[in-house]
């Protein structure tokens, strides 16, 4: 997943931040979640999912607190092929 931030998120995420990585935690411990975080000038997200299906992955980061309040403006699946 690739996404964006909203202008000046680091401040408005504030409200949401627990709530989004105890959201991040459960996918994590029941093996969902791979990885994810922002690039390094917070103004994208990638993550990597373990999931049976792209409508799994998208119904994660819309139930997401950062989604659901615009810290994160949009958002793309893309199926990985692991080839390496």
């Amino acid at each position: 997943m690739w996404g964006s931030y909203c202008d000046n998120a680091l401040e408005k995420r504030t409200p949401f931040r627990q709530a989004h990585l105890d959201g991040l935690t459960g996918q994590k411990e029941r093996g969902v979640l791979v990885t994810l975080g922002p690039t390094k000038d917070n103004t994208q997200v990638f993550g990597i999912y373990e999931a049976d299906d792209e409508l799994t992955v998208r119904n994660l980061i819309e139930s997401d607190p950062y989604w659901q309040n615009g810290i994160w403006t949009e958002y793309q699946v893309k199926e990985w092929i692991q080839a390496f």
